[in-house]
């Protein structure tokens, strides 16, 4: 295994292998969905063929839309480009590559936050739980970036680790949400007593038609929404929650499922990295070291806390520096 992590840059050998799962998932994710970067396209691996019955009726038109590829054309390419920052022999190599690929990233997901945010409304059914738990995703990842911004511009490298960790781990609860909402969406077709609330417009579209003209859509669909013959697009209705069933069925199964999901996802993600920055205090340490020296070289007066450090805010006991350390793995001194 040596042969193989040691070339990246990886001096222990449990950082590779958590980093194929990782940094690999977000990875997978992004080249699985990059073909939604095509939008408005016709091809059946685009954004509006793909997404969940139902989205299209609100994204193809208004802020909704600009909100959607504002989100995808910031999210996507941000997380194919943050993969490599996770690198090491490219932090340690290639460090122009690292700075500007960093402030990219930072830019992108921003972009990809502000989408979110006007999309949050109608994503799945736009519940207030999916509303509020894009809004705590989004302030929780805009916190750590600027967090981890502020402290590698003070060359408190620990804390830019630390800071930068917890960004993609947040980011990455959208993987994890899909896998919880497919379960939960599969367990309450079984259960069949869950339903939503949709309008007779979105039910129409999923059918390239509209409620002022029923003969574009199929008999059963009128025969289960009758309160829809004589009403109009925005005519709201009850509609079971079935992955088996009908489009407007396989959509509020995943649309009452999602928000669930994404606070579960969330809550994992949130406990999972504090759980790895807890067991892992040597590099904390060593990078704490290092963030001695650079701080000392470029005349920082208080070297070691230049950046938001436990013991400047807390009762941590004042930071003292153990020896003489180098950023890059030992191997490579």
């Amino acid at each position: 295994m040596r042969k193989v992590y040691r070339p990246l840059g990886f001096s222990k050998g449990y950082n590779f292998p958590l980093f194929v799962i990782f940094a690999g998932a977000i990875f997978g994710f992004v080249l699985a969905r990059i073909s939604y970067l095509n939008v408005t396209g016709t091809s059946a691996r685009s954004f509006r063929k793909s997404a969940a019955p139902g989205e299209w009726y609100f994204f193809h038109q208004g802020h909704y839309r600009v909100g959607i590829i504002l989100h995808l054309a910031g999210c996507l390419p941000a997380g194919f480009l943050a993969v490599w920052q996770f690198v090491p022999v490219i932090r340690h190599k290639a460090l122009l590559f690292h700075r500007i690929n960093g402030y990219v990233v930072i830019l992108l997901s921003l972009i990809a936050n502000a989408g979110a945010l006007m999309i949050a409304r109608r994503a799945f059914g736009g519940g207030l739980d999916v509303q509020s738990v894009v809004g705590v995703l989004a302030i929780l990842t805009t916190t750590s970036l600027a967090l981890a911004y502020y402290n590698i511009k003070r060359l408190q490298i620990d804390q830019h680790r630390a800071w930068m960790l917890r960004a993609w781990f947040y980011f990455g609860t959208i993987i994890t949400t899909r896998l919880f909402m497919l379960a939960s969406a599969a367990i309450i077709t079984r259960s069949g007593n869950y339903y939503q609330v949709q309008t007779c417009g979105e039910v129409a579209f999923n059918f390239g038609g509209a409620w002022t003209n029923p003969r574009t859509l199929p008999p059963p669909t009128l025969k289960m929404y009758p309160q829809c013959v004589n009403g109009t697009n925005d005519t709201p209705i009850v509609v079971n929650a079935n992955m088996n069933g009908l489009p407007e069925q396989i959509g509020a199964g995943l649309g009452l499922s999602f928000g669930m999901a994404l606070w579960l996802a969330l809550i994992v993600h949130a406990l999972g990295v504090e759980w790895y920055l807890w067991l892992t205090p040597a590099e904390s340490a060593r990078l704490r070291n290092v963030s001695y020296e650079r701080q000392l070289e470029a005349g920082f007066r208080n070297p070691g806390n230049a950046g938001l450090t436990v013991d400047r805010w807390g009762d941590a006991p004042a930071f003292q520096p153990t020896k003489t350390v180098s950023l890059k793995p030992m191997e490579e001194k």
